[in-house]
């Protein structure tokens, strides 16, 4: 069945126009749309046609929007109280919420600190990692390795760790080049030292590296890896080949350094399967690729409050169980009773209608009708990604993987034709090639997506990067 068969007739309210001049009259000065409301899988801007939201954001909006049963458990927990200070008082809805997060872990993680973003998350890790060593007496563990085209936050240490050329470029001055090192990030698209290499050897080779960069350091002074399972923004959902987790796993407990994983915008039931994207490769692969520390956000409250968390793996936990260590760090809004409402309710719903199954049903319907309706296109290069988290990477020359020039801004114009003619919100980025160069858009619908939805935004996107090819 052809993406074009699948499509619904035309719902009330869906105006697909050649022109943009309906989405003109109520735009901000910066140019983007005045929003008057959400609702399920749209937008409604305050003027135009709704818009279809094909990427929730920036993968954050995991249910669709103005979901009863979350407002609900947000209000009434606000009823109830609205704030209390995680250094004087316990809550319930905080305690209920780590306990589900550990036990989501099957036992691997033993600690949860509720926060409110992905970069404040990030930056707790970081910081534990390294109180963790001073605790074990090993103070000299001060490096950490992350890999380049990755991106984990934009507060000065997660940016730091971080290895987006762009993101980075303007703040050089106050990153620390000396403590952060990067390897190349598992991309099979780019890596391949040709179309024979299999996994195995793309795997030994990056595992090597990874070595190498433990010995140029000295290993007694690596404090932690850190990688995305699959990576977001900075590359455009790329997953890794199978055993490449399993590797470096098995190069960190070698040298005693920690690994961490950064789930924020992967992870949460964003891949299918299950809710970890580790748990999901690790079944795949048959190995325990569980880490030490994990960051969770974007989809852990789906939007309806700003919500993340850091887990704590046993191997951490128990050293601050059994020397009664407490965590250096807190914010004012740690553990927020009004998160915590928000993140366990969208959890519960996420579980009661069995959308972690339905994330990785759709995401097979998905990757395969954009595999159907533009892998042959010449300018796309790549399609690639797992459940309801996929990538498309825009080439010059498809045979040599050549990307365009970054000032084009290939990705942003499909954005825009994508938003205002076709009316569908994908998320677009730069960088997925290296050095500021590669264009990708990313499409991650909300979990409760239907087929019908799925081909609609198949149909809307492959239309509006059709347009801006012929255009180029």
């Amino acid at each position: 069945m052809s993406v074009r068969q699948m499509l619904p007739s035309k719902a009330e309210g869906d105006i697909i126009d050649s022109g943009s001049e309906l989405f003109q009259s109520h735009l901000h000065p910066d140019g983007l749309p005045v929003l008057k409301k959400a609702k399920g899988h749209y937008w409604y801007p305050a003027d135009g046609p709704r818009i279809l939201d094909a990427c929730g954001g920036a993968g954050v909006a995991c249910l669709g929007h103005g979901r009863r049963d979350v407002i609900r458990a947000v209000n009434a927990q606000m009823e109830s109280f609205t704030y209390a200070s995680y250094a004087h008082f316990k809550s319930k809805p905080v305690q209920e919420l780590s306990d589900w997060l550990i036990q989501s872990t099957d036992g691997k993680m033993e600690k949860a600190y509720i926060m409110c973003s992905g970069s404040e998350a990030m930056e707790a890790a970081l910081k534990l990692t390294i109180e963790y060593f001073r605790w074990v007496g090993e103070p000299q563990r001060t490096n950490f390795i992350a890999r380049h085209e990755s991106y984990h936050g934009t507060t000065i240490g997660a940016l730091s760790v971080s290895g987006h050329h762009t993101r980075r470029v303007p703040f050089h001055s106050l990153l620390s080049p000396s403590n952060f090192h990067h390897i190349p990030a598992c991309n099979p698209y780019r890596q391949r030292l040709s179309p024979s290499e299999t996994d195995t050897a793309l795997v030994a080779r990056q595992k090597a590296e990874l070595e190498d960069v433990f010995a140029r350091l000295g290993p007694s002074t690596v404090a932690a890896v850190v990688l995305e399972p699959v990576v977001g923004a900075a590359l455009g959902c790329v997953p890794p080949v199978p055993g490449y987790l399993a590797a470096m796993k098995a190069v960190c407990q070698r040298h005693g350094a920690l690994l961490i994983y950064d789930e924020v915008m992967c992870g949460m039931g964003r891949i299918g399967g299950r809710l970890h994207a580790w748990q999901r490769l690790g079944d795949e692969d048959g190995d325990d690729v569980a880490p030490d520390l994990q960051t969770v956000a974007k989809g852990f409250a789906g939007g309806y409050q700003p919500a993340s968390a850091l887990l704590v793996g046993g191997k951490v936990a128990r050293v601050m169980g059994r020397e009664g260590r407490v965590f250096t760090h807190g914010h004012t809004y740690q553990n927020h009773p009004v998160v915590a409402a928000a993140a366990l309710q969208v959890q519960r719903a996420v579980k009661e209608e069995g959308l972690i199954w339905n994330v990785k049903l759709r995401g097979y319907l998905l990757g395969r009708l954009l595999k159907e309706r533009l892998g042959q296109h010449p300018n796309v290069g790549d399609v690639r990604g797992k459940g309801l988290f996929w990538g498309i990477e825009f080439v010059k020359d498809k045979a040599t993987k050549e990307p365009f020039e970054p000032d084009l801004k290939v990705a942003e114009r499909v954005y825009i034709r994508a938003v205002r003619v076709f009316r569908v919100l994908v998320y677009h980025g730069q960088g997925c090639a290296g050095g500021g160069r590669g264009d990708h858009i990313m499409i991650m619908p909300a979990y409760n997506v239907s087929r019908k939805l799925v081909a609609k935004i198949v149909e809307r996107v492959a239309r509006a990067i059709e347009e801006i090819f012929r255009e180029l």
